[in-house]
């Protein structure tokens, strides 16, 4: 990312950032996540890396993905309006269940609001029970 051009913002202030494999296209995805957002993703990314220290990075569709190499995607995030949404791919398999349901029967949600407090233990937990799960290929 150039310091000269900012990603421009989608609708709910989604940063659009080209797609790209690794860490650097996801750190691009959360230094231009806007405001209180930007938080959040740093922490998630950071709670993410510790929880599971061989995660494999990418940025597709305008989100931050993370899986195993070769065994596909856990997990995603992306900005709404009013929250940062997590999307676990294999959700309804997790223990407790993430509390937002999807129109996709495998898919769970967790919204993450400005003024919520990270319950950093239960999303490590999520982000170590979803990594042992069969992965999505996209």
């Amino acid at each position: 990312m150039t310091e000269h051009k900012k990603p421009k913002l989608l609708s709910g202030g989604n940063p659009q950032i080209p797609k790209g494999e690794g860490n650097g296209p996801v750190q691009d995805y959360i230094a231009a996540m806007p405001g209180w957002k930007r938080d959040v993703g740093e922490r998630l990314d950071g709670l993410i890396d510790r929880a599971i220290p061989d995660v494999h990075k990418a940025v597709k569709w305008n989100q931050p993905f993370y899986g195993r190499r070769d065994e596909g995607w856990f997990l995603s995030f992306r900005c709404y309006t009013n929250y940062v949404q997590i999307a676990f791919f294999k959700g309804a398999s997790l223990d407790p269940v993430p509390p937002k349901a999807s129109k996709h029967d495998e898919v769970r949600y967790l919204d993450i609001r400005e003024d919520d407090e990270l319950d950093q233990d239960q999303l490590r937990s999520w982000f170590q029970q979803a990594s042992r799960l069969p992965g999505e290929k996209m």
